[in-house]
């Protein structure tokens, strides 16, 4: 299978067209599997997309979370100090 390098917003475009071509209803058999297959692979991989976008942001919140509680708790280290 050829690796498919397109960004979400493309693959995203390309479903709206197929799910716009087979709700229509008037495709040959033939292709109306082959959008359903097409579509089902770019569900996929906008699917693997937006689980690394997630990823990445719960990585890079964490880090800001740790950051900042480390900082709410010097805060309320020298509020216990006076």
């Amino acid at each position: 299978m050829q690796e498919d390098n397109r960004s979400f917003e493309e693959r995203l475009e390309r479903l709206k067209e197929i799910v716009t071509g087979l709700e229509r209803g008037d495709l040959p058999l033939e292709d109306g599997v082959s959008l359903f297959k097409e579509g089902l692979e770019l569900a996929r991989g906008c699917s693997v997309q937006l689980e690394n976008a997630r990823n990445e942001v719960k990585v890079v919140s964490d880090g800001l979370l740790k950051d900042f509680e480390d900082i709410d708790d010097e805060s309320e280290e020298s509020v216990d100090d006076d």
